[in-house]
């Protein structure tokens, strides 16, 4: 983890977003992730994980963990977590075991093409069902923004999760993605070979644009919005029930429509 510091990096209301700054956050951020995917989605996790009540990893141990906070609840801190998200930065990422979605995508030549970048990787991203609101997924986003700038990274990337585990049943949302979405060129990326899931499902003109987006999660979404491509083929996590595509979102094509709500200092919510 990064040195503990206090910065709260965003606020609105009640909520607030700030990395976690003590093992116990840690902990409850964990605890938070085993209810969601554990007891609500019914993903199958270690016995040590569910032994512990918590959704645990290697990764954990040097991974940033993004919080969401409600103040308004009773008790410390651990009480208040309502959302997470785990950041790992390339610098740390190579100091230890790399990337968490190497084990589905093959994001190395999509590295090497940029050596002069600093890229950082999202996951395990979740929010308790109550707080699923749009206010919570800005300030995930405003906690993503704020730790990039402090961190000086150049590219966001990182497995997003559509519920599911055929990806037939969701021909539309996974076509919509291929035929309007798909990284090309530099930010080309494909899943592993062996795990490939086609994504072009159906033909482009068949695809209802309106129902398609409808049915992707708010997080994605909210990234597509921030000008994220998505990489070529799903992949299939029987563990979690989620079929998985990459997003990759180099901060030099977020448009300025955002760079101003956000500010570029990161203070939009600072306040």
């Amino acid at each position: 983890m990064t040195e503990a510091h206090g910065s709260v990096f965003g606020r609105i209301g009640n909520l607030e977003t700030r990395l976690a700054l003590t093992p116990s956050e840690i902990d409850a951020a964990q605890a938070v992730r085993y209810e969601v995917f554990a007891r609500e989605m019914g993903a199958t996790l270690t016995p040590e994980s569910v032994r512990r009540g918590r959704d645990i990893d290697i990764y954990d141990e040097f991974c940033d963990h993004l919080l969401v906070l409600d103040r308004s609840l009773p008790g410390d801190s651990e009480e208040q977590i309502v959302g997470t998200y785990r950041i790992l930065r390339q610098d740390v990422a190579r100091a230890n075991t790399g990337f968490y979605s190497t084990s589905e995508f093959a994001v190395s030549d999509m590295l090497a093409r940029h050596p002069e970048k600093r890229f950082m990787e999202l996951g395990r991203s979740c929010v308790l069902p109550k707080y699923r609101t749009r206010r919570t997924v800005e300030l995930l986003w405003q906690g993503n923004w704020a730790y990039a700038l402090e961190h000086g990274m150049d590219v966001m990337f990182g497995c997003a999760s559509i519920p599911g585990v055929r990806p037939e049943a969701m021909a539309l949302p996974l076509s919509f993605l291929y035929h309007n979405c798909l990284a090309a060129g530099e930010w080309s990326v494909s899943a592993r070979p062996e795990l490939f899931q086609n994504m072009d499902l159906m033909p482009k003109e068949a695809v209802d644009t309106r129902s398609a987006v409808n049915a992707l999660p708010p997080l994605l979404k909210g990234y597509l919005r921030l000008g994220a491509v998505i990489g070529d083929g799903a992949v299939v996590d029987y563990a979690f029930g989620t079929t998985d595509v990459m997003v990759v979102l180099p901060i030099s094509r977020i448009s300025d429509r955002y760079l101003n709500y956000y500010k570029a200092d990161a203070s939009r919510f600072a306040s």
